[in-house]
């Protein structure tokens, strides 16, 4: 549980929308690269595609993608947090073009398993984290960085206090956390431009629509 909050934090600032199958099974991964892919014989040249390699879990993913409309630009690239749908041999990911895009997988690799999420480490994985996700969504300058990073902050050490606690209940614990993650977003208002005020309030409300159907998920 307290992994999927720290996920859950970082995809309500970092997650672009997309639609999603209501039967499908979502869950947070992390692209770990991008690679051009070489076509075989039977592929045409011309053809621009990409290998995505996406970790859920301690399975990393390596997936086709081929750009729609004959584009040879990829919108994916290395770090991105993103919620993906793992099926027998797809794996559907989440596109600002078309709101989600179904990709065959090519292989995939199991991992050692990992310890749990040091939970002494969290609150300074989400301040890097999360610092690096708006700076990519809102394309902030240095100076909104080094005026930006004090909010964060502050926001750090409550939202520590308020989803690494295991004796306040859960509904409680999310409640809490959205509360303090849009009371930084009135700080930083300031700070942002108008176009990057309204970025990020677009992403919030698509955003919740991802948390509401990962917490769904959660009682199934």
């Amino acid at each position: 549980m307290h992994k999927f909050l720290l996920l859950a934090a970082l995809a309500f600032v970092g997650l672009s929308a997309f639609s999603q199958n209501p039967t499908a099974k979502y869950q947070p991964g992390t692209i770990t690269a991008v690679t051009r892919h070489q076509n075989g014989p039977s592929e045409a040249d011309d053809i621009a595609r990409y290998e995505v390699s996406v970790k859920v879990g301690n399975t990393i993913y390596v997936a086709l993608f081929t750009p729609p409309d004959g584009s040879n630009q990829v919108e994916y690239s290395a770090g991105l947090e993103r919620l993906v749908s793992v099926g027998t041999e797809t794996l559907t990911l989440p596109s600002a073009r078309t709101g989600a895009v179904e990709v065959p997988i090519l292989r995939q690799e199991t991992l050692p398993s990992q310890p749990n999420l040091d939970l002494s480490k969290a609150p300074g994985q989400y301040f890097t984290m999360k610092m690096q996700n708006l700076t990519e969504n809102l394309n902030l300058s240095d100076d909104q960085q080094t005026k930006i990073k004090p909010i964060v902050e502050q926001e750090r050490g409550e939202v520590g206090a308020a989803c690494f606690t295991p004796t306040i209940p859960k509904k409680e614990r999310i409640k809490r956390w959205e509360k303090i993650v849009l009371a930084s977003d009135v700080k930083m208002k300031p700070i942002l431009t108008a176009a990057q005020w309204q970025k990020l309030q677009d992403l919030r409300k698509e955003q919740k629509q991802d948390l509401k159907k990962i917490l769904e998920q959660e009682k199934n």
